[in-house]
Formats: structure tokens, C-alpha cells, sequence
């Protein structure tokens, strides 16, 4: 039990720890800046942060549609925000496996589609930042060298995935966990390798990335700083390639030092690249615990109790009626 608590207490400290020491390195200016931030700003970047949500859930509806898998778009926003909400407090993206449960529970699915359904998000998440990343590198000047390292070890680890996963058709196995870990891969490769799955997975990852920057550009504007497109995108790729990282629940604190550090290191007054980069996750998250919330009512007592279980590591397959 103390073991479980302090998996989720201690990060938690650390995530709260490296914010406040964040706002209190630069509290006085950052005073300054909230007196003349324009909150009309505020306003347009979560309503944008909204449509992001359904524009993941239309996403997240096609990888569940190549896997045979049919639900509404409303059914699967409400899954990702369940997931993203737990993962708000669950260490190591663990939150994730929510959604094998709800997919289970709402659409008769088995684990093996809705395992095989995040890992195709994630993929073409990270692969969608990763070249974002190495795009904007050439236009932002001093950019530090383990910046690089880390946009260019993300490619390379994608492109060992996929050739992993062109290789699975010459694997096979008797031993019962391969062979469930090779038709996963199967089915990862059936809904992200196909021609319709790479150009319209790759093309609405695009956009939903894009659309991330967006929000943190707004939230520069809302501060009277005109930042160039490019930075604020390495930021945020930055930022989510950190973040990717189980350091934190939600990647708390790690990501406002990422996004906070590439907008500084492009001439941003720090006091202000801290509040964007805070206010930034605080929009994202904020709207995520809102989504969750209104998730919990859509799908009813049982993904009350699924919730509370999950926070307290207790989550089982008997959890699913």
C-alpha cells in the first residue's frame, strides 16, 4: 500500500516542485505580464483546445475501425479523455489501459484491439513530433545539441518499430505471450502500414499536432509575445518528446521546462516563456480533466469504479462486466 502511494505521491511532489520553483524564479515579472496579458486570448485557446480533443477522437475512430472495431466519434473522444484524465494521475501513461476496458465494456472489443489501438496512436504521435521537429530545426537558431539527439533518436526508433513491423509476417512462435506480442504487432501493422492508413493517420496527426501549436502560439499572443511559428513548434515538440518520459504524472513540470527553455533559448524574456509554457499545459490539461469529468457521466457508474481502481493499482479483467 505505501509502496502504490508513494508511486503516485512522490511524483506528484516532483511535478508541483519543479513548477513553483519555475514561477518563483521570475514572480515579479511574471506579476508584470499577467497585468497585461489579454484573457480574450485565453478564451479562443480553449475552444481550440476542445475541437483538438474531437479531431484525436476522429483519429482515434479510424485506427479503431481498421482494427474492426466500429464506434461513434463522440464514444471514442470520451475514451481518450477518460485515459488522458488517469493519466493526469497514474504514473507511466498507465492510464492508456483504461481504454482497453471501455472498448471491451461499450464495443465488445478484445484487449488485443484496444492494446493494438493505442500503440498505433502513440506511434504516429511520436513519428508526427519527431519529423515536426526535424523540419522547424533548420529555421531556429541555437538550438542545443541534445535537442537534436533527442528529435533524431525519436525517428530513428520509429523506423526500427517499422521494420519490426514488416518483419512480422515471418515471424511465428508456440510460446502463448509471443504469440499474443506477434498478433499485436499484426494488427499494428494492418491498421497503421496500410496506404490508407499512413496517408490519412499521417495527414489528421499533422493537423492535430499543428493544431497543439496553435494553442501554445495563442497563449503567446495572449502575452503580447509575437514568437515565430517555428520556435513555438520546436517548443512544443521539444516539450512532448520530454514529456514522453514517465517522469511525472501528465508530464507535469517536465514539459513547462522543456516548452519554457526553447522559447528562452530563442529570445523569449524568461518570465514570460515560463507563464506560456505553464498556462500552455494548464489550458491542455484543464480541458483534458474537464473532458474526463463529463466522460465519466457518458459512460456511467462503472467507469467510476474503473477510475478509482485504476488510481489505486487494483485494476484487473475482472473489472469488465
Amino acid at each position: 500500500m505505501i509502496k502504490r502511494a508513494a508511486a503516485i505521491v512522490l511524483p506528484t511532489i516532483l511535478a508541483v516542485g519543479i513548477v513553483a520553483y519555475m514561477l518563483y524564479r521570475v514572480w515579479d515579472d511574471l506579476l508584470v505580464a499577467v497585468q497585461n496579458a489579454v484573457w480574450s486570448y485565453l478564451i479562443l485557446a480553449v475552444v481550440i483546445c476542445v475541437g483538438a480533443w474531437f479531431l484525436r477522437g476522429f483519429r482515434y475512430r479510424s485506427i479503431l475501425a481498421s482494427l474492426t472495431v466500429t464506434i461513434s466519434i463522440w464514444l471514442s473522444t470520451a475514451c481518450i479523455y477518460l485515459s488522458q484524465t488517469a493519466n493526469l494521475i497514474v504514473p507511466a501513461r498507465l492510464g492508456d489501459l483504461i481504454r482497453l476496458f471501455i472498448l471491451k465494456h461499450e464495443a465488445d472489443a478484445t484487449y488485443t484491439n484496444g492494446l493494438s489501438s493505442v500503440v498505433v496512436e502513440r506511434f504516429f504521435d511520436i513519428v508526427t513530433i519527431a519529423l515536426l521537429g526535424a523540419v522547424t530545426l533548420p529555421f531556429v537558431l541555437n538550438v542545443p545539441e541534445w535537442f537534436i539527439t533527442v528529435i533524431y533518436v525519436a525517428l530513428a526508433l520509429c523506423g526500427i518499430f517499422v521494420v519490426v513491423l514488416f518483419s512480422v509476417g515471418k515471424l511465428q512462435s508456440e510460446n502463448k505471450y509471443l504469440k499474443m506480442g506477434i498478433d499485436l504487432l499484426g494488427q499494428v501493422k494492418e491498421a497503421s502500414l496500410s496506404p490508407q492508413g499512413i496517408v490519412g493517420l499521417s495527414a489528421l496527426s499533422i493537423v492535430i499536432w499543428l493544431t497543439d501549436v496553435v494553442i501554445c502560439y495563442v497563449i503567446a499572443l495572449m502575452f503580447g509575445a509575437a514568437i515565430p511559428f517555428v520556435v513555438v513548434t520546436l517548443a512544443i515538440v521539444i516539450g512532448n518528446l520530454v514529456k514522453a518520459v514517465p517522469v511525472t504524472p501528465g508530464g507535469v513540470g517536465t514539459y513547462e521546462i522543456a516548452v519554457a527553455l526553447t522559447l528562452s533559448l530563442a529570445g523569449v524574456d524568461p518570465a514570460v516563456a515560463t507563464l506560456i509554457a505553464v498556462v500552455d499545459h494548464l489550458v491542455k490539461n484543464g480541458v483534458t480533466l474537464a473532458g474526463g469529468v463529463v466522460s465519466l457521466y457518458v459512460f456511467g457508474d462503472w467507469a467510476v469504479s474503473l477510475l478509482r481502481r485504476a488510481f489505486s493499482h487494483s485494476l484487473d479483467v475482472a473489472e469488465v462486466r
